[in-house]
């Protein structure tokens, strides 16, 4: 065993990044679909999940779906058809027309684009929250003037800066499809009002998926002020049937609705929320103030403007305190170093011990499907910027957080002797 990590026991018990968090209500709503036989994508459980979220983030409508993922495609669905028309059944609403993206998300943010036959031009992360740039995507419009929709995803659980992207989205007359799966019960500062996340854009979604804040197992839901829209979504999302005796269908349809089943472990969870983000901050801040002797920070957020939720706890090691560390598609290596470490070594030692972490997304535009698409940084064209002759900045704030970052156990269940354990651990990968 390495020398540093003596007397140190691996947990008993696995502490993990995030998991689902029952509280006993969930039983008695699921039960309840079971007994009166509403099993499938009609009942109570599934309107009330959907006034109670209606309410508690502030819009009109709320449409329940299977996936955050669905919820993401019918609203990239529904802004391409707003802005470039009805698409024949074989072809997408987004088809030749460009969509500025989120850079550093989960990619269900961005196949949804692909789904709908568009081309995802991928924007950095600025520093201050780790979400869309504003200055980056100023650049864009700059460069591909006709872009008319914008992907924008609050990473983490914390809300980006919204003031700005909306001014910039709205001098360009661009729609914003907001991507707040990871931000359930996250604010935002907009013009001297508290604003949750999933009701700052234009399209707004989220996400019940097992280890989001709260879930459903699975599941999400299209958030909007518009009851046209909130009617075209629960269409598609029961294959778009039309008022027939018999199965027509005009448009094109998916098989996208919550069941009543999820919506009743949704319905149970929602009295929680607020307990679930208050341990998540807890988690976080232990954290903060456990690693103030280390060359470290986490994940940060203007607290001036933003209330995130805290799903998950992250670490952004130093520069200078780096140790080497390589990676390819696949796999990583990485050495030691006096008062030096990386994610790699991290990752690997709280797995020894039976901890869970993660690397940090990998940014988009360094995604080999998405190898081809755009990339703009606040310098403008991200791509084809190295030269054999001529030193440039090179900058690339997404793929430098991921180069140095990590996601810690974050599981809102870890008791603080387990957090102070996993801080122990740390601690000595940087001796």
């Amino acid at each position: 065993m390495d020398p540093r990590f003596q007397g140190i026991e691996p947990f008993a018990k696995k502490v993990w990044l995030a998991t689902p968090t029952m509280h006993g209500e969930e039983k008695h709503w699921v039960d309840d679909a079971i007994e009166t036989n509403w099993v499938s994508t009609v009942g109570a459980n599934i309107n009330e999940v959907e006034k109670q979220i209606a309410e508690y983030i502030g819009v009109k409508y709320a449409v329940a779906l299977s996936a955050g993922t669905a919820a993401l495609h019918l609203a990239t669905k529904l802004a391409g058809e707003k802005l470039y028309g009805q698409a024949k059944p074989n072809q997408g609403t987004l088809q030749g027309h460009r969509v500025f993206c989120s850079d550093m998300t989960f990619d269900a943010s961005i196949n949804p684009v692909a789904y709908e036959d568009g081309e995802a031009v991928f924007i950095d992360t600025e520093p201050d929250t780790w979400n869309m740039d504003p200055v980056a995507l100023e650049k864009a419009f700059e460069i591909y003037p006709d872009v008319r929709l914008v992907v924008i995803a609050h990473l983490y659980g914390t809300p980006g800066k919204m003031e700005e992207l909306k001014k910039i989205c709205d001098a360009h007359h661009a729609l914003i499809v907001e991507d707040a799966a990871e931000s359930l019960g996250a604010k935002y500062l907009l013009n001297g009002k508290w604003i949750e996340t999933g009701a700052l854009g234009d399209y707004n979604c989220i996400s019940f998926n097992g280890n989001k804040i709260i879930t459903g197992s699975a599941g999400g839901m299209f958030l909007t002020d518009s009851k046209e829209d909130a009617d075209k979504v629960r269409k598609w999302s029961t294959q778009s049937r039309e008022a027939a005796p018999w199965y027509q269908h005009e448009e094109i349809g998916y098989n996208y609705r919550m069941s009543n089943i999820i919506a009743g472990i949704v319905r149970g969870q929602i009295p929680y929320l607020a307990e679930h983000i208050a341990q998540k901050k807890a988690i976080y801040e232990r954290y903060k103030e456990g690693f103030k002797d280390l060359p470290v920070s986490m994940n940060p957020y203007d607290a001036e403007k933003t209330v995130p939720n805290f799903w998950l706890s992250c670490l952004l090691i130093d520069e200078d305190a780096m140790a080497p560390h390589v990676r390819s598609d696949s796999s990583e290596l990485w050495t030691t170093a006096p008062g030096k470490s990386s994610p790699g070594e991290i990752l690997s030692t709280l797995a020894s011990f039976n901890a869970e972490g993660r690397p940090i997304w990998k940014p988009m535009h360094l995604q080999p499907i998405y190898r081809t698409h755009a990339f703009i940084t606040s310098e403008g064209n991200g791509r084809g910027k190295t030269n054999a002759y001529i030193a440039g900045s090179g900058i690339d704030v997404g793929a430098d957080i991921f180069r140095r970052g990590l996601c810690l156990p974050s599981d809102n269940k870890m008791t603080p002797d387990e957090q102070a354990k996993v801080m122990d651990i740390i601690h000595r990968c940087f001796e």
